[in-house]
């Protein structure tokens, strides 16, 4: 399969494009912000996580002509009925804001006995904008809500992720130990797999 080695990232999140730009350089991609093309955000109207990452790979490959990689990803959690889900970035409304995200959930969470919860992660790669066979993995991390956050990594929602297992929250790992289990990392993986 031959395919340009550059790509574009549909995000603009610096977190994001460190995790992946570490992975996807072991298979030779430099993957590229979409704001270097001026390639403005695009909409997220559906439900479900892989219609939202689809849509964003499909405009930002549209946008540049480049193939293009997209991620959908949010924390489910399990007494909310997998709120936020899709609208983690925007839970609390605009602007988006790490802070009153987490300030909503954990105040929402507040009477729930059961605080189980994942994150949930899906790629969408496609080699263009009207690829009929997009590149598709996902990945999913289990853990438990906090009530208080702890670590100074990571972003969002991980300050309060806990791995019962490990004893930390997502925001506690070092990033390569982050990109070795998360939910991303797994994805991200097995999308590796599939390209190579």
């Amino acid at each position: 399969m031959l395919m340009s080695r550059t790509l574009v990232l549909a995000s603009n999140n610096a977190g994001k494009l460190k995790e992946f730009s570490s992975l996807l350089a072991q298979i030779d991609f430099e993957v590229r912000p979409q704001g270097e093309f001026d390639v403005p955000e695009a909409e997220e109207p559906y439900l479900t996580f892989v219609e939202n990452a689809l849509a964003k790979a499909r405009h930002a490959a549209r946008l540049t002509g480049l193939p293009a990689l997209a991620d959908d990803s949010g924390v489910c959690v399990n007494a909310l009925g997998g709120a936020p889900g899709v609208l983690s970035a925007r839970y609390a409304g605009e602007p988006k804001s790490d802070a009153e995200n987490n300030r909503k959930l954990v105040a929402e969470l507040a009477p729930h006995a059961d605080k189980s919860a994942y994150y949930y992660c899906v790629l969408v790669f496609v080699r263009h904008a009207d690829d009929p066979q997009p590149v598709i993995a996902d990945g999913r991390w289990n853990g438990v809500i906090i009530d208080e956050p702890r670590g100074a990594g990571g972003f969002g929602y991980d300050p309060y992720f806990l791995l019962p297992e490990q004893g930390k929250t997502a925001a506690e790992f070092s990033a390569a130990e982050k990109n070795a289990i998360s939910h991303r990392g797994q994805a991200l993986r097995a999308l590796v797999e599939k390209l190579r």
